[in-house]
């Protein structure tokens, strides 16, 4: 756990789509910023790059990001906010 301006952040390692991929998991705003790593309907369409693994990233994301409280926004690089309980209803 990390702070910013007094701000507690988590730093969720999310292995799969890229090298170092984390994801920034600001618990007071209820909030999540997980740029490629997660968008909406990502579950059902993984992609990436050459070095991106279908199944490491699903990993992540079910391990790191689906058990936080489904109410949090996701703020992706790609589109538009998500939930993480909206994502949860497109599983692969």
């Amino acid at each position: 756990m990390d702070h910013a301006d007094g701000k507690e952040i988590h730093i969720q390692h999310t292995y799969g789509y890229s090298p170092g991929a984390c994801c920034f998991y600001l618990p007071d705003a209820q909030v999540i910023l997980t740029g490629d790593t997660l968008m909406s309907r990502v579950l059902s369409s993984v992609t990436g790059r050459s070095f991106s693994d279908f199944s490491t990233i699903v990993g992540s994301i079910r391990a790191k990001l689906l058990t936080l409280p489904p109410a949090i926004t996701v703020h992706t690089s790609h589109g538009g906010d998500i939930t993480l309980g909206a994502e949860v209803q497109h599983p692969v």
